[in-house]
């Protein structure tokens, strides 16, 4: 590879892998924060934990059921765009589980949540393709997998503080807080993906314009 290669590489990776990695981090901690409310949701909602437990699995139907029409869309709309749609109704969906009143309405959000957050995973896949060549593509998404474990210790922290310090604030229990307020930044980081990622390396401006062409001839030799 080229010296050109390696600096446009390098240049994309460190703009882009980052920014994706916390994107995925809400991801991972907005489906999994039901799992810290559910002692607070079963005594305010009296619910048992089987109905805690089915809304686990119940979220995978409406996740299984749009993954696909979800990605047919993500190619017709842009990877940008509709990963930015797919953050903003998670979001929104996931702060709204805090209205929830029983086990239907519980099961209800669960639902929606799958079906907001269906295409996401493949829309960033997708979208790193359209980047790196297969050479170094497997190194970028381990790398943008790194947001697992990171999620699951700066989730479980985040979770547990907002439980404690948040109970009875303006007059609402902790396992409400938890979903507003880890809701409310994937909202926000929906909006800032379509300000902050290029719909390819031909519009991104932060390249001088020899990478961008040699990213462009570089993908376009590969799929050919």
């Amino acid at each position: 590879m080229s010296d050109l290669g390696r600096r446009a590489l390098r240049k994309a990776i460190w703009r882009l892998v980052p920014f994706l990695a916390v994107l995925y981090m809400f991801n991972i901690v907005d489906r999994a924060n039901v799992g810290f409310a559910r002692l607070q949701m079963k005594d305010g909602l009296g619910i048992s934990d089987a109905v805690i437990d089915w809304g686990y699995g119940i979220f995978y139907v409406g996740y299984l059921l749009f993954e696909v029409p979800s990605n047919l869309l993500l190619r017709r709309f842009g990877a940008r765009r509709w990963i930015a749609r797919i953050m903003i109704t998670w979001g929104l969906v996931s702060a709204l589980t805090s209205c929830v009143v029983g086990a239907w309405s519980y099961f209800a959000a669960r639902i929606l949540l799958g079906v907001a957050e269906a295409g996401f995973f493949p829309g960033i896949i997708y979208y790193l393709s359209a980047w790196f060549p297969a050479g170094v593509r497997a190194r970028v998404v381990a790398w943008f997998m790194l947001a697992i474990p990171v999620a699951s210790l700066l989730g479980n922290l985040a979770s547990g503080l907002i439980l404690d310090s948040m109970e009875g604030v303006a007059g609402l229990p902790g396992w409400k807080w938890l979903f507003i307020l880890e809701g409310i930044p994937s909202v926000l980081l929906g909006f800032s993906v379509l300000f902050f990622l290029p719909d390819g390396p031909h519009v991104a401006a932060w390249l001088e314009a020899d990478e961008r062409e040699w990213l462009e001839a570089d993908r376009a030799a590969e799929d050919g």
